[in-house]
């Protein structure tokens, strides 16, 4: 009972981080930014979750919500939408792509998507140097590095990371940055070596992100790296499949 993570199909894993599920008795779910999309079904629908820049909340009956969380960048080359149109947003997969199998798997899904000539606007990159390009932004490179390196312009690369991930480098190497805070908070290090290890200036800069970002405090999350509220903490931008 309540959100459990699964490891993704084989054929998906450059695609897919994980596949998730959240059920029990209904409650109020709360979703945490990332940098992923998800593909979700829930409350009777599939809809895509798009790249959040902030916490938000979703009422959840008693039916399960199943996802499938995609790597940073990934799911946008699969709908060929950039992934700036679905910033905190939810939309019904059936809007933005039409020929689908009906009542398909999440699994199903995504492989149909995936099979698909993707844009380049939304692909810009093969998927090795998609990872490439977000661990760069993850362990801090700058913009400029980053760029020329793949052999970019830097604004080029800017606005790129637009349509891939939804928000430009600085925003996604908060997000990226806050949830490694999380699972460094979720193991059970201090704040203090948590700010250290996880690339902030200092604690306090550490607990204004965390606001920022959570909507709750970092008290919240010291017990067991989940919100200590009524709402289930999903540690995504986006939301649950399966």
């Amino acid at each position: 009972m309540g959100y459990r993570e699964f490891s993704p199909p084989n054929a998906l894993r450059d695609l897919v981080e994980c596949a998730w599920v959240v059920d029990g008795p209904a409650e109020v779910v709360r979703v945490l930014p990332d940098g992923c999309m998800d593909l979700i079904r829930m409350n009777g629908r599939i809809v895509v979750a798009g790249p959040d820049t902030t916490a938000s909340v979703s009422p959840r009956d008693a039916e399960p919500f199943v996802g499938l969380r995609f790597h940073p960048g990934a799911l946008p080359r699969l709908l060929c939408v950039p992934a700036a149109e679905l910033r905190n947003d939810r939309v019904p997969l059936a809007e933005l792509r039409s020929g689908l199998p009906r009542h398909p798997s999440l699994t199903a899904l995504a492989a149909a998507l995936a099979s698909r000539e993707p844009h380049a606007e939304t692909a810009p990159w093969p998927l090795p140097l998609l990872r490439t390009v977000t661990s760069r932004v993850a362990a801090g490179f700058t913009v400029g590095d980053i760029a020329s390196e793949i052999g970019w312009s830097r604004r080029s690369l800017q606005r790129q990371c637009a349509s891939v991930y939804g928000y430009g480098p600085a925003m996604l190497r908060r997000i990226l940055r806050f949830r490694r805070a999380l699972i460094l908070l979720d193991r059970g290090l201090p704040p203090s070596e948590v700010a250290a290890r996880g690339g902030y200036a200092d604690q306090p800069h550490l607990h204004r992100e965390v606001r920022d970002l959570a909507g709750v405090p970092l008290a919240c999350f010291r017990q067991d790296g989940r919100a200590a509220n009524t709402s289930t903490q999903l540690p995504s931008g986006s939301a649950t499949v399966a």
